[in-house]
């Protein structure tokens, strides 16, 4: 299930309480549960991805941990034993009116519901860190070449410094997953990991948008209506001479392909997109008048 939306599973919104979530689950517990499908295998796997979903969606931690990474992340650091720790099936069913655990089938791995290899005896994994969010602030620049950076971490009574490598292309809001960096277990287990989240600050000249970077230059009246050349900025600290052609309108926008970022996976370059603005004159000398005028009467 690594890139399942639990939330679509369960039928409620990213925003759901806790009692709404419940109340979905039992609804749909009550639909499939095998004790009233038997011998449904569709019915028993939909059962099985209604259970998993709740059991997630029902721990604040795991929940917090489900949105802020994403589904596929989430599995890579919660196994199926991770995900069903705790979660009592038997009272849970109780509650819902099932008696006991009800039928008993394997969830993948040991049996969340005491069937399979989930039995007394069985030994359990060593219980891993917490893990660290730290959000990162990146330049523009940063993100289109590249940067190494040393945060200071500050864990249970002590700090650590250490140097993390931004690659390219990670605009706001990408990770870096930095195994074994985040808190150590309590139980003697592995540490948690640390996940490196972008931040990328507002720039000067450009925004942004994807991997694309936009940029505003103003020309004069008279270089709208006769054409001109201009020098456009490029994040790789180049200058491209951009030719306007006569008549161009306000707001007009022109793009240079491949100027943009690079996409942090692939490093395929978005496009720079320039904005042309027309700089209108506030006021006019008595000379400029007199031409407008002139130009006037030729119906221009």
């Amino acid at each position: 299930m690594a890139d399942t939306d639990y939330y679509k599973i369960l039928g409620v919104n990213k925003d759901a309480t806790p009692d709404e979530i419940k109340k979905k689950y039992r609804k749909l517990a009550m639909k499939y549960h095998p004790d009233k499908t038997e011998n449904d295998k569709a019915a028993e796997a939909k059962f099985k991805q209604v259970s998993e979903a709740y059991a997630v969606l029902s721990d604040p931690e795991k929940r917090k941990q489900y949105d802020t990474f994403g589904s596929s992340d989430f599995h890579q650091k919660f196994t199926q034993e991770d995900i069903f720790k705790n979660f009592d099936f038997g009272s849970i069913f109780k509650e819902f009116g099932f008696g006991g655990g009800g039928a008993r089938f394997s969830f993948g791995g040991d049996d969340p519901m005491g069937g399979g290899r989930g039995r007394r005896g069985t030994r359990q994994a060593p219980v891993k860190g917490s893990d660290i969010v730290y959000e990162l602030p990146i330049t523009l620049a940063e993100v289109a070449t590249g940067a190494n950076r040393t945060i200071a971490l500050q864990h249970a009574g002590h700090s650590e410094t250490i140097t993390v490598k931004i690659p390219v292309g990670m605009t706001d809001g990408k990770k870096l997953r930095l195994v074994g960096k985040g808190e150590s277990s309590r139980f003697g287990g592995p540490s948690g990991d640390l996940f490196i989240v972008s931040k990328v600050l507002a720039d000067p000249v450009f925004t942004v948008e994807d991997t694309d970077l936009h940029v505003i230059r103003e020309i004069k009246l008279t270089e709208a209506i006769l054409g001109t050349t201009i020098l456009v900025p490029t994040i790789d600290k180049k200058e491209y001479n951009l030719t306007i052609p006569a008549g161009t309108k306000h707001k007009t926008k022109m793009r240079l392909s491949g100027q943009g970022l690079p996409a942090m996976k692939t490093g395929t370059r978005g496009n720079l997109y320039v904005h042309i603005h027309i700089r209108m004159p506030k006021t006019l000398t008595e000379e400029q008048k007199r031409l407008v005028a002139e130009l006037s009467n030729t119906g221009l």
